[in-house]
């Protein structure tokens, strides 16, 4: 009886604090085609709802189950799912760890336009838009090579709240101003760490240049241009660019490393993550049935094991065949030819809770934030795998945190270069407590990250976009910001006073000369 009445109080308490929060109407655009994005996105606007606001998300995918009486409503970009999926069944996306670093940059544009071009031409955009009963308090937008769609809280007259997906970097930086020294802030593309070599920190510098020429002079106009395509009546893109009242960063000192951050750009890295949940009762059984620990191996939702090579699957195979330890290997197909009877298939598998399980021993994946994010707020060793985009890099972050290894692709050809790094770090009792240790830098926070997002998110509400928040250099020029004018300034008097000096100089010395010549005339 007394259990009952608690937390039927508690229900009544909590109801109560909702009620008190007023209701806002939140606008969330995550229309990008990938799993983990989704999962992001979703995330975000649950919490939110869950706080009691009112919540609408623009998404490529459908939410599976939504708590009864929650304020959430989805616009559904159907096809567009679909239509990535044969994109990435027609190339194979482990070739793509070859890609040269230059590449990468018109591969990610045209990536952007397509995705842009898709969500403002679809008619549940264009109905949404045309709906004069629309209103929302604040737009929440991915901020993903998808700049054009900071015209959404142009359009409601919200303000903006930009998310990053993967932290503070060169695309939301130069949104507010914030500074980021190639000196020591890896561009993404890159794949380094935060302690370069010097040559690294040469080919960072340049790097850094040839991106924001990219950006500057490439990528906004085309986002600029299919902007005015569907809506010529909008201001140019520079005049949305810049309008950020928040941006909301996927990163925590735990996951990467220390930056520097303006006021209005917060951390809610590992936001998305919860707490296990009890396993299935297979997959519970298989994993304390494990007496030496379990392997968990997963390469992602992008990409799927069922597409390696077969030797190297194979090589995988034999390499797990030889442990004491089980396996649990996320793969895309029923059946798999010659699997050892200590390995467990499956096309999903509930990672966060696999994770969460003290039995798991170590996590062999590609490296992406998000599974990065949930290793170390289990404090899971992890062996990474890394392909494209920024998983080369968050590889490095783990090795130089002490907790990860690393094996190329091209690496696991050879049957031995896997063993070798799984045995090192079974019995190499620091990457375990390693991990542990970052797990508790994750863990000690004055608030959950999904408070810490609702919060700021109501704060900018209440302060109507929090004007207040947004730095001075974001009213210069670019030249100015970068004192290009000043340094331009003080060459030229710098050279006009030598010129001056020069001048007067050969005077000096031309008057003492004709003195000079006078002395020897009267002698």
């Amino acid at each position: 009886m007394y259990t009952m009445r608690s937390t039927s109080g508690l229900f009544v308490f909590v109801a109560f604090l909702i009620a008190l929060t007023k209701c806002s109407r939140l606008l969330v655009v995550f229309p990008m085609e990938a799993p983990s994005h989704y999962n992001l996105g979703s995330s975000l606007a649950k919490g939110l709802a869950e706080a009691g606001h009112d919540v609408t998300i623009i998404a490529s995918f459908k939410e599976k189950s939504i708590t009864k009486g929650l304020k959430y409503r989805e616009v559904y970009l159907d096809g567009f799912y679909e239509e990535r999926k044969k994109q990435f069944k027609e190339m194979n996306l482990f070739k793509m760890t070859n890609i040269p670093m230059i590449m990468r940059l018109p591969f990610m544009n045209s990536m952007g336009n397509d995705i842009t071009e898709r969500t403002f031409a679809h008619p549940k955009i264009q109905k949404l838009l045309d709906d004069q009963n629309e209103k929302f308090d604040a737009v929440i937008v991915e901020n993903f090579i998808n700049d054009a769609m900071k015209y959404f809280a142009y359009h409601f007259k919200a303000p903006l709240i930009s998310f990053s997906p993967v932290g503070a970097n060169a695309w939301v930086n130069i949104l507010v101003g914030n500074p980021a020294p190639p000196s020591y802030i890896p561009n993404a593309f890159m794949d380094y760490s935060s302690q370069m070599t010097f040559f690294e920190r040469v080919l960072n510098n340049l790097f850094d240049v040839i991106s924001s020429l990219n950006t500057h002079l490439i990528f906004f106009p085309g986002q600029n241009k299919i902007l005015h395509k569907y809506f010529p009546n909008a201001p140019d893109i520079s005049d949305l660019l810049y309008n950020n009242s928040l941006v909301l960063l996927n990163s925590h000192v735990s996951t990467t490393f220390p930056v520097p951050l303006l006021p209005n750009m917060i951390n809610i890295g590992g936001f998305h993550v919860k707490p296990a949940k009890t396993l299935p009762k297979d997959l519970k059984d298989f994993i304390e049935g494990a007496k030496h620990g379990v392997i968990y191996f997963s390469m992602g939702s992008n990409l799927q094991s069922k597409d390696l090579p077969e030797n190297i699957r194979n090589n995988l195979m034999n390499t797990f065949k030889s442990l004491k330890e089980r396996v649990i290997w996320k793969f895309e197909d029923e059946n798999l030819p010659g699997k050892p009877n200590n390995v467990l298939i499956s096309k999903w598998l509930p990672q966060n809770d696999i994770l969460g399980h003290p039995n798991v021993k170590l996590f062999i994946t590609h490296g992406g934030l998000l599974s990065t994010t949930e290793t170390i707020y289990h404090g899971v060793p992890v062996l990474t795998i890394p392909i494209f985009g920024d998983q080369k890099m968050n590889a490095n972050q783990m090795i130089q945190h002490g907790f990860g290894q690393s094996i190329s692709y091209e690496d696991l050809n050879e049957e031995n270069n896997i063993r070798t790094a799984i045995n090192e770090m079974l019995t190499n009792t620091k990457y375990k407590n390693n991990a542990k240790q970052r797990s508790k830098i994750m863990h000690d926070q004055p608030n959950k990250p999904m408070d810490t997002a609702i919060f700021w998110i109501e704060y900018v509400i209440r302060h109507n976009g929090a004007p207040h928040l947004r730095t001075a250099g974001l009213d210069l020029a670019w030249y100015q910001y970068i004192s290009l004018d000043v340094y331009a300034f003080v060459i030229s008097v710098s050279i006009l006073v030598v010129l001056i000096l020069s001048k007067l100089f050969k005077i000096c010395c031309r008057k003492t000369k004709t003195k000079t010549d006078k002395v020897k005339k009267n002698n």
